[in-house]
């Protein structure tokens, strides 16, 4: 008998596994409102699937749905208060809200938010997430509301006992922030040579651009494509040489070997390259070939508005 009944209970389990992967793959593919649909029609039948409630939560959070996104990861947080995850997701939902509301909404709001994180922490200390999302939220918030440097580089410390690389990108987070770029350099720096990932050159191409060094912001780049080989790159250089009205011959090759070497992967648009090389060839006093570049911007995305005013600018040279 009790053959029989786990013989009729295992197929009704793999069916519900097999939808919960399909909606896997459709929030892998970014197919948010689709996933809402399956996961809301499959929790009539299974209420009490936690799985299910966080990914509709997900689905929820992806699309900007945060109301949405809060009840769902609320309902996780009653049905299980040991589960680290479901705090963090919880206290992000809400941060997300608190953007969106105004200051006093937004006021009463962050009191829940820092809690969750907090009970995050607590009950996981190798949470990585919920220690950068603490390391922002004291970054971000204002003394009066218990906003602290002290506290940010806590956890952040704390990041750097779970994870070097993670430790030293916060610290150069929370020294950028304070308006501190020797220190921000350095620990992003340390991030580089530590983990040398696109994220950590990253972070310092942002910072010397931030800081108006765009010569160094062109080396860190080079230094990336020494060891990453990316296409996308080389856009990187180009806009950077665009931007700032330097290199600019270095900055016209690499634009033309994105353009050549594009794929989707690549992730910006070739009109934004197209964009790019007009920048470079007004600077350069060449308005045929600026016109040529942004009617080439302009073909492919003719509603945005920086392609349209550097139009105005090469047709006014």
């Amino acid at each position: 008998m009790h053959k029989f009944l786990f013989l009729l209970i295992v197929p009704l389990i793999g069916l519900g596994q097999s939808k919960l992967d399909d909606v896997d793959q459709l929030l892998h593919n970014k197919d948010y409102a689709n996933a809402e649909r399956l996961l809301t029609n499959y929790l009539k039948e299974h209420p009490q699937d936690l799985k299910a409630i966080e990914l509709l939560g997900d689905a929820y959070g992806y699309q900007e749905q945060w109301d949405a996104a809060i009840s769902k990861y609320k309902m996780l947080v009653q049905a299980n208060q040991t589960n680290a995850n479901y705090y963090y997701k919880y206290g992000g939902a809400l941060g997300m809200k608190a953007l969106t509301v105004n200051k006093v909404r937004a006021l009463s709001i962050i009191g829940d938010v820092k809690k969750a994180f907090l009970t995050a922490a607590e009950l996981d200390p190798n949470h990585i997430e919920t220690r950068w999302a603490l390391v922002e939220l004291y970054m971000q918030l204002p003394g009066i509301l218990g906003g602290s440097t002290d506290k940010a580089l806590q956890y952040a410390n704390e990041l750097e006992h779970l994870s070097k690389v993670d430790g030293y990108l916060s610290k150069g987070y929370i020294y950028e922030y304070n308006d501190q770029p020797d220190l921000a350099e350095t620990y992003y720096k340390k991030a580089i040579k530590e983990g040398g990932s696109l994220t950590c050159f990253d972070k310092l191409t942002k910072l010397y651009e931030t800081k108006n060094q765009p010569e160094k912001a062109i080396q860190n780049i080079e230094e990336a494509q020494k060891i990453h080989q990316r296409n996308a790159l080389h856009y990187q250089i180009g806009k950077v040489a665009a931007e700032y009205n330097i290199e600019l011959q270095k900055g016209e090759a690499c634009l033309q070997t994105y353009l050549k070497n594009y794929s989707s992967r690549d992730g910006v648009p070739k009109a934004w390259a197209h964009y790019r090389l007009a920048q470079i060839y007004l600077h350069k006093n060449n308005k045929d070939q600026a016109l040529k570049h942004i009617d080439l911007a302009l073909a492919e995305l003719p509603e945005i508005k920086p392609f349209v005013q550097e139009k105005e600018k090469i047709l006014s040279m």
